[in-house]
């Protein structure tokens, strides 16, 4: 099996490594980050029903990316965590992380604190969003990442809901948010929980749990160039898999 990604690993539910490339070699993550920052917000037990604003404070100096929640919207912690990983919106990180005891920087601590106790010995977090090239990873850290995400049915709830309507604006109708992963409307697939990730430095990524001929599997798949490589290279696990591992 030829993979495009530059780097890859896929292990079953027992650690069986399936298929390796470039495992061990850290690499920028982009918004693969959001995972940490939902369980560093969950582990935290913040109210999710408690309303949070969206500031200035909240946007995107590094990338200048845009977003659909101006200044002045208002979502509970909640709708903001599950924006955060299905539609990888970086305002709602950016505000998670913002209104965290002790702020910003403390989260961030807190997001280095939580990768050293899951064994993470090639990670570094530098912001919430994964907008900041810092943010590194290698496959075999996000392969335990992705598992102890997989922990937090918040995660897998959100990560795998196809569409989301919020209201952050009074006396103005929804706004229709839909998942980064378009493998989640495939018939074809049983995926548990999945996030996406695209930056420059770091290139298509992606990371999923995902049943496959009855086995759990743990896939990741960074550095991919293209937008749609990560999702053909999932196609091409998958088939390889149902296959029998032949070729």
């Amino acid at each position: 099996m030829k993979l495009r990604s530059a780097s890859a690993l896929i292990v079953d539910s027992t650690g069986n490594e399936i298929y390796s490339k470039q495992s061990a070699t850290p690499l920028p993550i982009g918004s693969i980050t959001k995972l940490m920052t939902v369980m560093v917000i969950l582990d935290a037990r913040l109210p999710l029903d408690e309303k949070i604003r969206i500031t200035k404070q909240d946007r995107d100096l590094i990338r200048l990316t845009g977003s659909r929640l101006n200044y002045g919207a208002t979502l509970s912690r909640r709708s903001l965590l599950d924006l955060a990983l299905m539609a990888s919106e970086n305002r709602a990180a950016s505000a998670l992380a913002r209104t965290y005891p002790g702020g910003t920087e403390q989260f961030i601590r807190a997001m280095n604190a939580k990768a050293r106790q899951l064994g993470m010995v090639d990670s570094r977090f530098t912001d919430p969003a994964g907008l900041d090239a810092g943010n590194v990873a290698s496959p075999n850290d996000l392969v335990r990442m992705v598992k102890a995400a997989s922990d937090y049915p918040e995660i897998a709830d959100a990560t795998t809901r196809l569409r989301m309507d919020v209201r952050p604006y009074p006396k103005r109708g929804p706004l229709t948010y839909g998942n980064t992963n378009r493998l989640l409307k495939n018939q074809a697939w049983n995926i548990q929980l999945s996030k996406t990730g695209y930056i420059n430095e770091a290139g298509r990524c992606l990371v999923m749990q995902a049943k496959v001929k009855g086995r759990e599997l743990t896939i990741v798949l960074l550095n991919s160039f293209g937008k749609l490589t990560p999702f053909g290279d999932a196609n091409r696990v998958r088939k390889w898999i149902e296959r029998g591992l032949s070729g």
